[in-house]
């Protein structure tokens, strides 16, 4: 492959009320790098880039973009030459029509989800040592995406032959079809992650927290200041990845997880781990069960030539909650 993506970079939101989202970002440990009437951009406290996690002001709640940054600008051409071989319809932004963004490219994916792409974003200062702005969960990083898609398989199969993706762990049903499954482009669990049901929908954004100890006194801080209903999940951690993890809502419905305590997969003789779809601590290693909206309910995705919402497609595994038997 002539392109080298590097990992997760962004995420753009549309969200109905930027006070309302400024404040509970605040509250999880975001730093507010700008904002303005129409915008929000915000990011962790380790980051050197000017966001990872931009919210626009738009009537109805949806995701916009979810964005990879690549090594080089010339990487950007050699992605658009593979998406028109493969009959896709590009979208190109030039450098200056986004906030701090050099020029981007957008895409579809095989799923339909809105994927974008850039190499260059003015850096800031990163504020790792700045002890003094450390509040809430002291959010550091963005670390992946999740997302739900209609054939998990088959997105699999296109991120890793096409994008040179590397999984990590899988899920498969009883009848060995992948059901779930984590990619990634940086050396760690994921950058992406599939899970079987209606899409393509954006599960959640994940973010790394720097010890569990952030995770729990960012709860106290949401309870505190009265978002403990916006707490959906967790604690817990996970058996797959083995993060130590927090699902919350935004006010708009988006799902953030806070986590934290996965592991390194730079190896080449690294061997993905297989889950069965009903191994009791697959999901849950310990905590409590996950709600059924955590397995109904995600973000709508945009065209990202018209704007409008993406339809969704039924899953072609069936679609259900596991059935832990102990």
């Amino acid at each position: 492959m002539k392109f080298n993506i590097i990992r997760s970079g962004r995420a753009v939101l549309h969200v109905t009320d930027l006070d309302r989202s400024r404040a509970f970002y605040e509250a999880l440990g975001f730093i507010v790098t700008e904002a303005d009437d129409e915008n929000i951009f915000l990011r962790g406290l380790e980051e050197h880039n000017h966001h990872s996690l931009w919210l626009k002001k738009r009537t109805e709640p949806a995701v916009e973009a979810i964005s990879y940054k690549v090594s080089t600008d010339e990487n950007l051409d050699e992605l658009e030459k593979l998406f028109l071989q493969q009959g896709k319809n590009v979208k190109w932004l030039k450098k200056g029509t986004q906030k701090a963004v050099g020029r981007t490219l957008r895409v579809q994916d095989k799923a339909g989800l809105p994927l974008e792409f850039y190499a260059e974003m003015e850096t800031v200062d990163r504020l790792l040592q700045r002890y003094e702005l450390y509040k809430g969960a002291k959010v550091q990083r963005i670390d992946h995406f999740n997302c739900m898609v209609a054939n998990v398989e088959e997105a699999y199969n296109y991120y890793i032959d096409e994008l040179g993706f590397a999984c990590s762990e899988y899920t498969v049903d009883e009848n060995e079809k992948i059901w779930a499954a984590w990619l990634h482009r940086k050396p760690s669990v994921h950058d992406i992650a599939f899970m079987n049901g209606a899409g393509p929908q954006l599960h959640h954004i994940g973010f790394w927290l720097r010890d569990p100890m952030s995770l729990i006194e960012g709860c106290d801080v949401l309870a505190a200041l009265g978002y403990g209903q916006n707490i959906e999940r967790g604690p817990g951690r996970h058996g797959l990845s083995n993060a130590f993890f927090l699902y919350v809502r935004d006010p708009d419905g988006h799902r953030i997880e806070l986590y934290n305590g996965d592991y390194l997969t730079s190896d080449p003789d690294f061997k993905p781990i297989k889950w069965d779809l009903d191994d009791p601590m697959r999901q849950t290693f310990w905590g409590h069960e996950a709600p059924d909206s955590w397995f109904d309910e995600a973000s709508t995705v945009l065209d990202i030539h018209s704007g409008q919402k993406i339809s969704l497609d039924e899953p072609v595994l069936k679609k259900r909650k596991p059935q832990f038997v102990i």
